[in-house]
């Protein structure tokens, strides 16, 4: 039997923010001492990251413009990797560059292929401001690098490139939960 409390079961289900929301372009500020996130906003991500059925959301897919993420993601062999940041810095990428389908919660039910690199390394420091450091290779490395993408104001569209990317906009726009206006968009000339 599993003891200890489940991450998220205290917390309330807070709507995730969709493309076009301002608060997903712009760059979320640090977290100072006047404004340390409570372990209820903690609590509140991971509650909200399970109920949309995600591997990390980021603070701002909530509306709160703060540098943290929580995660609960699986890397390549299978390891489960659980747990918030605060502050995250993304200090080192390395290995191949894998170009693979990469979603959001911010953009349900559309993916693309996103090229990240096999291996992440984050710091930052957890809600009490003990310091972390976060390693993931695999899946768990591009989970990482996604979520330090939010933290900037950048999606994985804002990664991808030609026709991939010229797809993925015009699935944005006709999207019921679009908050885009449906312009059309042009072809790219390499497509």
């Amino acid at each position: 039997m599993r003891r200890g409390r489940i991450p998220g079961s205290a917390g309330a289900v807070r709507p995730v923010r969709t493309y076009g929301d301002p608060v997903l372009h712009a760059p979320s500020r640090p977290v100072g001492d006047g404004d340390r996130p409570t372990a209820d906003l903690v609590e509140d991500l991971f509650a909200s990251m399970y109920a949309a059925r995600g591997v990390g959301l980021a603070a701002c897919q909530i509306g709160v413009p703060l540098r943290m993420f929580v995660y609960d993601c699986p890397d390549d062999e299978d390891r489960r990797h659980r747990g918030h940041i605060v502050n995250p810095r993304l200090v080192h990428t390395e290995g191949v560059t894998v170009r693979g389908p990469e979603g959001c919660l911010s953009l349900p039910g559309l993916e693309a292929p996103t090229p990240r690199a096999d291996v992440a390394v984050i710091e930052g420091e957890d809600v009490h401001g003990n310091p972390l450091r976060v390693e993931g290779t695999g899946f768990f490395a591009r989970c990482l690098q996604h979520e330090c993408d939010h933290l900037e104001g950048r999606l994985y569209t804002d990664r991808l490139g030609g026709l991939a990317r010229w797809r993925t906009l015009r699935a944005v726009r006709r999207a019921s939960w679009s908050q885009e206006p449906p312009a059309p968009a042009r072809r790219p000339a390499d497509a």
